[in-house]
């Protein structure tokens, strides 16, 4: 051997750090021989792993099922149901309230006629008293109420907003309450008008 093919062979032998080859063990697996020693190469990890089958439940003989107890038997109240007819008056004794200056004034509202007070307007469509046998004696009104400011003197009516319709009952002011920031509006009683005397009459 010369000595350039000499230096040649000192110099791969220093870059690969003494690796000479790859001999292949009886089983197939490639060696690394550096050096002094003999190690076999690292294998990739397989690209597919199996996943195995899920566990399945066992099954539960026959003989150990019951049948589920039947829930326990629930009576429901019916609601109450009057035979008689509720009383009905032609005029309302309602009650309104301020929450900025907490003034509060009891007022009569004739049904079918609106009522202002201050912004609002009530207008109540029908008032009843409770039948004689039912369970609790109340008085309950149909009423529609609408906020609407005043008219300023130059300016155009402001167009009404209802705020409120439905069923008020005198013994439970907050079964179904007025919803405003301002006002408070309950019911309080019903009542007939006052008869009007036969000399007071206009002829």
């Amino acid at each position: 051997m010369s000595a350039k093919a000499f230096i040649a062979f000192v110099a791969l032998i220093t870059v690969t750090g003494g690796a000479l080859a790859q001999p292949v063990q009886g089983n197939g697996t490639p060696v690394l021989q550096t050096q002094g020693s003999t190690l076999p190469a690292e294998e990739a990890p397989p690209s597919l792993v199996a996943i195995p089958a899920p566990l399945a439940a066992p099954a539960v003989p026959q003989s150990e099922m019951k049948p589920a107890a039947p829930p326990p038997h629930q009576v429901v109240d019916k609601p109450f149901e009057s035979t008689q007819k509720r009383l009905r008056f032609d005029v309302a004794i309602v009650q309104a309230l301020d929450k900025v200056t907490a003034e509060t004034i009891r007022f009569e509202a004739p049904v079918g006629q609106s009522v202002r007070y201050k912004s609002i307007v009530i207008t109540v469509k029908a008032c009843e008293q409770s039948a004689s046998d039912e369970p609790m004696e109340d008085s309950i009104a149909y009423l529609v109420i609408d906020s609407q400011p005043r008219a300023t003197p130059g300016k155009p009516t402001p167009m009404a907003r209802q705020v409120f319709k439905g069923w008020m009952y005198a013994s439970s002011p907050g079964l179904n309450p007025l919803q405003h920031p301002v006002y408070d509006v309950w019911m309080v009683t019903c009542r007939a008008s006052a008869p009007v005397n036969a000399s007071a009459r206009p002829k």
